[in-house]
């Protein structure tokens, strides 16, 4: 890196710390909390103000379990996401309660680990499953770390909580026996978080559409650009690609119901 471009990125670190501290000066509103789904529609008509609520809630009330989760994904780069996120997932988990998850590219496995985690910490029974190359594949917004074993570092990810190991798919979202592996089942909640590109977010969404539970919800990552979510320096709205998708999900039939920042989440028509 040159000098310029270590000197931004100094720059943007210490925006970004400040722009943390003034969210988190003020106090948690506990009335704006995916906690409450009748504050749901709430996070769609003013995102902002229900993602900053949900940063100050990480900060300040989180459970152990929950931050502890969290940091050991941010140390060492293991994970990206952003605080406020941890939070939507403990709530949907609490007020939904799936049997079955599935996700579409898995990094390192922060997301899926923490779904697991959540089933354990509540008793359940929900079967995890995750789709990826497992390699540092990327597209034309991601890159990703080279000289890791992203198959192996995700399992030991999951035995740092203790957790059973999940069902990986080795493999592109997009290969047919891929599909035909995940598809067998049906799946309560889906996440889409592979390639970033509109053409393969839309594919994953009709192949995961058509395996998903009735009623059962996908959330989109990356997918807030055209939403009015304003995000501070600590966060991002998405990409093209997963916002432009979730712009269409309603003529499939999908209601969104929620939004946490750059994660949409949307639920099938009965």
């Amino acid at each position: 890196m040159n000098l310029g471009g270590f000197l931004q990125n100094k720059w943007n670190g210490f925006v970004s710390r400040a722009d943390l501290a003034r969210t988190l000066s003020e106090s948690c509103d506990d009335r704006l909390l995916p906690f409450q789904p009748e504050s749901w529609p709430q996070s769609i008509s003013d995102p902002t103000s229900y993602y900053l609520n949900c940063t100050r809630f990480f900060h300040s009330k989180a459970p152990a379990f929950i931050r502890e989760h969290r940091n050991y994904f941010q140390s060492g780069q293991r994970g990206f996401g952003e605080d406020s996120f941890h939070i939507m997932w403990q709530a949907l988990f609490e007020a939904c309660r799936p049997k079955s998850f599935l996700e579409i590219g898995v990094y390192r496995g922060q997301v899926l680990s923490l779904v697991s985690l959540l089933a354990q910490q509540a008793r359940l029974d929900c079967r995890v499953c995750g789709v990826s190359p497992f390699s540092p594949a990327g597209d034309s917004v991601s890159r990703y770390i080279r000289n890791l074993n992203y198959f192996e570092d995700t399992l030991a990810n999951f035995r740092a909580f203790s957790l059973p190991s999940p069902r990986l798919i080795r493999g592109s979202s997009t290969d047919p026996s891929v599909i035909r592996e995940f598809s067998s089942n049906s799946w309560d909640w889906v996440y889409i978080d592979g390639n970033h590109e509109y053409v393969v977010a839309k594919q994953d969404f009709l192949n995961c559409s058509r395996c998903l539970s009735p009623g059962g919800i996908i959330i989109l990552d990356d997918s807030a650009l055209f939403t009015s979510f304003k995000p501070p320096r600590y966060a991002t709205a998405g990409h093209p690609g997963p916002s432009r998708l979730a712009g269409e999900l309603s003529s499939y039939g999908f209601t969104e119901v929620l939004q946490v920042g750059h994660n949409r989440v949307f639920q099938k028509s009965s």
